[in-house]
């Protein structure tokens, strides 16, 4: 039964991508259509952010008393609801209104489900998941340009995004018997089940305060806001980059940017394999390498083809990192605090993928977009050093034991 929940999750992934990528694909028919700037996508996606970090926050009290199959299958009936109310909008002002929800409700499942599997199963599930949101990350434009493709307005688009997310919600809700049901499992259970790593314990009951003061909690808050940061601002001005610093066409450097993504994407999928070897430090530690090389790459002034080879390594560096530090979190910070720490990274991570790009594009507007390569590994090189301080702190505190 574990094995169909298992499942069920990985739909909930791809389903949890879908939304991620639909304002970007649609926005240049619905600015228009609504007679607003074109920036104006921005406040969308602030809003959205907002209650993504809000909901993130506050996430294990709610998961500490109704369970994660329950907020997980509410959360999800936000967001396709959000999705709806996007898809009769005719008028910005709607659009704000409905972005409220959707970050609210992706907030909360993103944390809920990514310390479900911490918890419940082995690393090789965590990455494979994180591919899975990347597949439904990209298949969100695919749906959209179809719509559009074919004459129809950008409500058509969305609509077809809450249907999918509407059976999910239903699947949820039958599914969550076998939510309580792996809770429950005792030791002996939990080794004779394929892919179950450990039990869930009590959630212990802890403060923000008393939170940040766990040993290496705030390296591992500052490790996921400079990763999202990286991860971001390559995505978004990867191809402004391409264009400004080598002179090549938009069409193309929107390729560029794509190829980012598919390698973030692709590479997810081998770090499965890869974690069966590799424990998730030695993965984080590996990406650091693969995104060092990229961005080497990428500022060498050796022509297009070592600068597009250096986007796609850089993607595929970024690919370990994320699910790794998400997956070694109760074994950092011990499984009872572990959904309480999984909400505050989840929001540093949301923080730093908000903020961060647009204060590079303020920043690259004064100074150029060839600094990226250099801002990109500024970030790096802190992010190196608080995974290290972080191994160090926790090693520490278990050597006292």
């Amino acid at each position: 039964m574990l094995t169909v929940l298992l499942l069920i999750i990985y739909f909930a992934f791809i389903s949890l991508g879908l939304p991620d990528s639909l304002l970007g694909s649609a926005w240049p028919s619905m600015y228009q259509e609504m007679g607003v700037p074109i920036s104006y996508a921005g406040i969308v996606s602030m809003i959205t952010a907002g209650g993504t970090i809000l909901s993130s926050l506050f996430s294990d009290k709610l998961i500490r008393k109704f369970g994660t199959g329950l907020i997980t299958s509410i959360s999800v009936l936000m967001t396709a609801g959000a999705l709806v109310g996007f898809s009769f909008s005719n008028e910005f002002y709607l659009l704000c209104l409905f972005a409220i929800p959707l970050g609210l409700g992706a907030g909360s499942v993103d944390a809920a489900l990514n310390n479900y599997v911490a918890l419940h199963y082995k690393a090789k599930h965590m990455s494979w998941l994180h591919c899975f949101w990347g597949v439904g990350a990209m298949t969100g434009p695919i749906i959209m340009s179809r719509y559009l493709e074919r004459g129809y307005f950008f409500q058509s688009g969305y609509r077809a995004v809450a249907i999918i997310q509407f059976i999910l919600v239903a699947i949820l809700f039958i599914s969550l018997p076998l939510w309580k049901k792996g809770s429950r499992l005792n030791s002996v259970e939990a080794e004779n089940i394929e892919g179950i790593e450990k039990v869930i314990p009590e959630h212990k009951v802890i403060s923000k305060k008393d939170l940040l003061g766990l040993p290496g909690a705030k390296q591992v808050l500052i490790a996921f806001f400079c990763y999202c940061s990286i991860e971001a601002t390559t995505g978004l001005w990867g191809s402004s980059y391409a264009v400004m610093t080598h002179g090549i066409q938009a069409d193309t450097a929107a390729r560029w940017a794509s190829l980012f993504f598919f390698g973030i994407t692709f590479g997810r999928f081998l770090s499965g394999f890869v974690t069966l070897k590799l424990n998730n430090r030695q993965m984080v530690r590996l990406g650091e390498v693969f995104i060092t090389v990229g961005i080497i790459l990428i500022m060498l002034p050796a022509g297009q083809v070592t600068s597009l080879l250096g986007f796609i390594l850089t993607g595929v560096g970024c690919a370990p990192i994320y699910p790794s530090l998400l997956h070694e979190t109760p074994e950092n910070f011990g499984a009872e605090y572990s959904q309480s720490i999984m909400g505050v990274q989840m929001a540093c991570a949301y923080v730093g993928s908000t903020f961060i790009p647009p204060i590079f594009g303020a920043v690259a507007s004064k100074l150029g977009y060839s600094i990226m390569p250099y801002f990109t590994g500024f970030l790096l090189i802190l992010m190196f050093v608080m995974t290290e301080m972080l191994n160090k702190r926790v090693d520490a505190k278990k050597n006292m034991k």
